[in-house]
């Protein structure tokens, strides 16, 4: 009798001991697998953000993304701030991939401390590139694309009016470089240009501003030897 009950609470003990030994472990896998699972819902969130974020312009589609935005515009007019001054232009409206991209730009701050890197003696200033690495950075994260010319719209390069430059590259359609600009200075304008490039706006304040800019000393290149910066590019409401 004494060795049946021994036995019998013998089992009983290691019964005990091993349903004991299994709830952490079922715990602890139950544990892990909401850790996880978390983990993973987090990460697509963050994951899914970052591609919003990380939305760039390129050739494909830079064409429809202008063509929407240019929809919904209804403002006309930037002024911009040098270290010379400031002058304000007016954007026409019925170049609308050209106004677009110059509100567009503006609005996402990419003029900010670029600089007027090609001045002509009584013919235009340029602007809207820099050598410093900020400005590389900011044309990575917009994207790289070109945009048509618009050439048919019955615009002249007066004075005080101002284009878009042709991209540098194997271009035979003057497609046009979006992130830069010029203006004329010539008076009464420099007329040989149309056909080739795309007036899309002028000056209409501060055009002094402009010639102080064109008169500053340059050297190789045309690149002025006393840096001229855009401290501001800002939308008039």
């Amino acid at each position: 009798m004494k060795i049946g009950k021994v036995i019998t609470l013998a089992i009983l003990a290691l019964f005990f001991i091993s349903s004991c030994g299994e709830t952490p472990k079922k715990q602890t896998e139950n544990s892990n697998t909401e850790i996880i699972k978390d983990s993973v819902q987090v990460d697509s969130t963050k994951a899914e953000k970052e591609e919003v974020e990380k939305f760039v312009l390129t050739e494909d589609n830079a064409i429809d993304f202008f063509f929407d935005y240019q929809k919904e515009l209804k403002v006309d007019k930037v002024k911009i701030t040098t270290t010379f001054g400031s002058f304000t232009i007016q954007l026409y409206d019925n170049v609308p991939y050209h106004k677009a991209n110059f509100i567009y730009l503006t609005r996402q701050g990419y003029f900010n401390d670029t600089q007027f890197h090609r001045v002509v003696k009584n013919f235009i200033i340029q602007g809207g590139s820099s050598d410093d690495k900020e400005t590389a950075r900011k044309r990575k994260e917009i994207g790289r694309y070109l945009l048509p010319p618009d050439t048919r719209k019955g615009y002249s390069h007066h004075r005080g009016t101002i284009s878009m430059p042709s991209s540098e590259i194997d271009n035979p359609h003057m497609l046009a470089s979006p992130y830069e600009f010029f203006i004329v200075v010539t008076d009464p304008g420099s007329y040989h240009l149309d056909g080739d490039f795309t007036p899309f706006g002028k000056v209409i304040e501060g055009m002094d501003v402009v010639d102080k800019i064109n008169h500053v000393e340059v050297g190789d290149g045309d690149w002025p030897q006393q840096n001229v910066y855009i401290e501001k590019a800002e939308i008039i409401e």
